[in-house]
């Protein structure tokens, strides 16, 4: 369990939360985002777990949430398909005999 970025996986070494500024090193994604945070959920209303935060619209960009703590988690890298538009995509060559 490690604290990196959501973006790339580089992990986070320095102690302490991310500042509002502060980048990944490896590929620029800001690390102050809710993706990072113990806080995000998506199966929750504004996907966040903590109450008194404000809403944050734009997940994957930098807030100032004073609620922020950075999760600590396994990396898995995102995948490059799609598993619901690969079955629609199935469905549609069944459907019209492609």
């Amino acid at each position: 369990m490690t604290r990196h970025c959501h973006n790339c996986g580089e992990p986070w070494t320095i102690s302490g939360n991310p500042g509002r500024g502060e980048v990944c090193m490896k590929c620029r994604a800001d690390l102050r985002v809710c993706l990072n945070c113990v806080s995000y959920d998506p199966r929750v209303a504004q996907q966040c777990r903590e109450r008194r935060a404000e809403p944050v619209l734009e997940k994957a960009v930098g807030n100032f949430c004073e609620y922020f703590e950075f999760i600590r988690s396994d990396f898995t890298p995102k995948s490059e398909t799609n598993p619901r538009e690969d079955a629609a995509r199935e469905q549609m060559k069944k459907l019209f005999g492609d």
